[in-house]
Formats: C-alpha cells, sequence, structure tokens
C-alpha cells in the first residue's frame, strides 16, 4: 500500500498529536480554551478539543507551507514566529511569570522554551543557505512539519488564538487563498489578486523577490510584537 499523501496524512496526524496532549495533560485544563484580553474566561471545550486541535495544527501547517513560495520568505517568518512563542513558552511554564501576566501557567511548558530555540537555531542555519538565491529548498515536508511543529506549541501553552497574531503573515497568505479560488468559482473567473499567495500578488505588481520578502518580514516583525502585547492588555 502506497503512503498517502501529506494532504491526507496530515488530519490523521494532528489527531493522534491531540490525543497525546489530552492523555499526557493535567486535568480538565489539558482541554481547556483560554481566551486572550480576559484574565479568568476558560471554556472546557471536552471531546471538541479534538476539533480544535485538529483544525490548528492543520492550518498552521498549511499556511506555512502556502508561504513557502519565495527564497527565504517562510523560514525567515517562521523564525519571527518561533522566537516569539520561545518567551511565550516561558512565560507559561513559569508560575510566577505566568501569575502577573495573567496568563494560563501550565507546568513543564518552559521545557518547550529549549524546543522553539531549537527551532530557532535551526532555522537560522536553514536560513543562510535558503536566502535569495537559494541553494537549499524547503519543500512540502518541512514546510507542514514546522507549521505543524508551531500550532502544537501554540496548543500546549493554551495561546491557540494568540498563534493567529503571532502568525499573522500566515494567516493572510492562506486567506489570499481563500478568497482567490472563492472569487474565481463565484465570480466566473474573477480574481482577487493578480496572483495567490499573497508573496506572488505583490511580485507581479513590480516588487522584486527581495523587496517582497525583507518587507514581509517586518509585516512579521509587527504581527509578533502584536502578539507578546496581548500579555498585558487583560
Amino acid at each position: 500500500m502506497s503512503a498517502a499523501p501529506p494532504s491526507e496524512a496530515t488530519p490523521v496526524i494532528a489527531v493522534l498529536a491531540c490525543t497525546a496532549m489530552m492523555h499526557l495533560g493535567r486535568g480538565a485544563m489539558s482541554t481547556s480554551l483560554v481566551f486572550p484580553f480576559f484574565k479568568e474566561l476558560v471554556v472546557n471545550l471536552g471531546w471538541g478539543f479534538f476539533v480544535l486541535g485538529a483544525f490548528v495544527i492543520v492550518g498552521a501547517g498549511n499556511a506555512v507551507n502556502l508561504t513557502d513560495g519565495l527564497d527565504g520568505l517562510a523560514i525567515g517568518s517562521f523564525l519571527i514566529a518561533s522566537a516569539t512563542f520561545m518567551l511565550l513558552a516561558y512565560a507559561a511554564g513559569n508560575a510566577i511569570v505566568a501569575d502577573y501576566l495573567g496568563i494560563a501557567n501550565v507546568k513543564q511548558a518552559g521545557e518547550l522554551t529549549i524546543f522553539c530555540g531549537a527551532l530557532v537555531g535551526a532555522s537560522l542555519g536553514f536560513l543562510w543557505f535558503n536566502g535569495h538565491p537559494a541553494e537549499i529548498f524547503m519543500g512540502d515536508v518541512g514546510s507542514m512539519a514546522l507549521g505543524g511543529a508551531l500550532g502544537t506549541i501554540a496548543i500546549l501553552i493554551k495561546q491557540e488564538f494568540v498563534l493567529v497574531i503571532v502568525g499573522g503573515l500566515f494567516v493572510l497568505e492562506a486567506l489570499s487563498v481563500i478568497l482567490q479560488v472563492a472569487s474565481f468559482k463565484s465570480r466566473g473567473g474573477k480574481r482577487v489578486f493578480l496572483m495567490a499567495p499573497l508573496h506572488h500578488h505583490f511580485e507581479l505588481s513590480g516588487w522584486s523577490e527581495t523587496k517582497v520578502v525583507i518587507r514581509f518580514w517586518i509585516v512579521a516583525i509587527i504581527f509578533a510584537l502584536l502578539g507578546l502585547a496581548t500579555l498585558k492588555l487583560r
């Protein structure tokens, strides 16, 4: 039997990951959803945790995959997001810091700081050779694995909503594809963008590849700072 392609295997892997997180978690907190901006608003999803968790992991994986279209774009943006989650993981795992910031304290989540730091280091090493003109390429396996890892970390430290903000660039890239396809099918072939994902729209608008990448990195940094700002807006 041939192996399932990534698009089919990813949801299965996501559900298995959610099952592990649910059984290895501690009490109701392992299936709870924490809302930013509200210190006391926590909803126990129960079995709905599988739906949310699978959506976050699969969505993050595909969003990073769609961003991987120009030299250095996806890995540079991922580097910024993983560095941000390194700080968030440390805060979630430290009881004193978590209490001060009003975020969920997840025991042993601080260990994820090391993992996120490893992602940052690996991203730097990869970016050295993936910068324009790229000598090596990530491919679907790499981009979906990294995106899935980021989504898993967000679930483990109860920052699923913050992931949407920190990974705002990835969200925009994914939304541009959704809008493009929806417009093409519902409006008789009319397009919203010159080409999707979004980075190709700006490339066809006359921006050089390097300009697109650097400006998208700047946008990724802005989203990361906005995500960190939510820690005090509670």
